[in-house]
């Protein structure tokens, strides 16, 4: 796996770059908000990479820095967003503004990114809400991120903890956590 370049920047584009490492030229995507911190004179490069290898590709996306790196990577393991979402998330503005805007439920941050409407966008500020303080190195609190979302959502902790009960324990993924103890939550 790439994990890290740093080279000359033989070309830019639009949604990407080509960056030479010793005689080889790696394309490189990067966010709008990477591609505007470039000056347009830029020759050198040092991009963290996420690497993502599929059976018809292997693409490469670039970061400046490594937490925006780990953020893109929270957002590529959210079912249903994909490494250009993720990437078009990831350009929305600085990452505490984002982190903001996520921990405040404002789903409107999400407006104008191509396949995301607005039950795509509760589902991505659900799982993230949980995952936000991890993403600051905090430690976690040892609640459930489950619990943590649905809080996030106004029911109370009590509330949160009888709900999530009753959801099966086979049941592992987050989105889903959320979805049966929303039901039960609202047969009340």
């Amino acid at each position: 796996m790439i994990s890290y370049l740093n080279g000359k920047i033989i070309l830019k584009q639009d949604k990407f770059i080509i960056l030479e490492v010793n005689d080889v030229g790696y394309k490189v995507f990067l966010s709008k908000k990477t591609m505007e911190k470039l000056t347009e004179n830029a020759e050198a490069g040092k991009f963290f990479c996420f690497h993502n290898i599929r059976e018809d590709a292997s693409d490469l996306y670039g970061f400046l820095n490594y937490d925006e790196l780990k953020f893109f990577e929270i957002l590529m393991e959210i079912r249903g967003v994909g490494p250009k979402a993720a990437l078009e998330i990831a350009s929305l503005g600085s990452l505490a503004k984002i982190k903001d805007s996520i921990l405040k439920q404002d789903e409107k941050i999400f407006a104008g990114i191509p396949g995301i409407g607005a039950k795509k966008a509760m589902t991505i500020i659900l799982e993230l809400t949980g995952k936000i303080k991890l993403l600051d190195g905090q430690k976690k609190t040892g609640a459930d991120p489950t619990q943590e979302a649905l809080m996030q959502l106004g029911f109370s902790k009590e509330q949160a903890r009888e709900a999530l009960g009753k959801v099966p324990s086979n049941v592992k993924d987050m989105e889903e956590r959320v979805k049966i103890a929303l039901k039960s939550l609202g047969k009340r």
